[in-house]
């Protein structure tokens, strides 16, 4: 059965034309297509030429975002000794050792980070079954393992972000708000594609790039022109 559309959707969809923009005209008509009645997210959905059930083809990592991702990170480190004073000192919402390990064993979700030192890892370790399948176990590639904890507070409360491409070969990212200017969106998504194509798997083969569209939460997708995306100079 088909899904009905609201009607605040079909006006929005009907102003995006079946073509692909560039990328400040994309950012403009998302801002635009933002309707509802909150501050939207803005997507980015970007298809790439990989195929992630082969090792040398995953990407995982993460991006820095210049102008911040206008979202409150609730950011919890596992640490012991003096690292946990460091990470109570550099602003992390939950901080702990063994007990906190256990509490997440328990169900305790109440963060989108998490933090590990090194010396912590193999009774961490524990935690990837509950924590895999969320995009929450902490990793040395994602940036959540590390013995500079203040410094990895600090980027993530300031806008870093981890992502990966899934299954399918697909990255959906979170790249700020509706409320952002065009401008500043854009600056974020050029970080974004240059993250991705920094990091361009080692197996990856013919044409990398697919197709890029960007959406609010509540909107329609954008196609954007990827060429003119990855030929604009970064700002930041």
């Amino acid at each position: 059965m088909t899904k009905k559309l609201s009607r605040r959707l079909r006006e929005a969809q009907s102003k995006v034309e079946d073509r692909e923009y560039e990328p400040l005209e994309a950012l403009t008509l998302l801002k635009e297509t933002a309707t509802a009645k909150f501050d939207e997210t803005a997507e980015a959905h970007i298809r790439l030429g990989i195929d992630p059930k082969y090792t040398d083809q995953q990407l995982r990592t993460t991006v820095n975002f210049p102008k911040g991702t206008g979202k409150v990170v609730r950011v919890a480190v596992i640490a012991r000794g003096e690292k946990v004073q460091e990470a109570n000192a550099a602003g992390a919402d939950i901080v702990g050792s063994d007990e906190l390990i256990e509490e997440i064993l328990g169900g305790m979700l109440d963060f989108e980070i998490l933090i590990a030192t090194t010396d912590m890892m193999p009774k961490v370790a524990k935690l990837g079954r509950l924590l895999g399948p969320r995009g929450l176990m902490p990793s040395p590639k994602g940036g959540t393992v590390t013995m500079d904890v203040a410094g990895a507070i600090a980027e993530f409360k300031g806008g870093k972000q981890e992502f990966r491409a899934d299954r399918t070969g697909i990255v959906h990212v979170l790249f700020g708000k509706t409320s952002f200017s065009a401008e500043d969106l854009l600056v974020n998504l050029k970080a974004l594609q240059e993250t991705v194509e920094r990091n361009r798997p080692s197996g990856a083969k013919g044409r990398y790039w697919r197709s890029i569209y960007v959406s609010s939460s509540m909107g329609p997708s954008i196609q954007v022109d990827i060429n003119a995306l990855r030929d604009l100079k970064s700002e930041a």
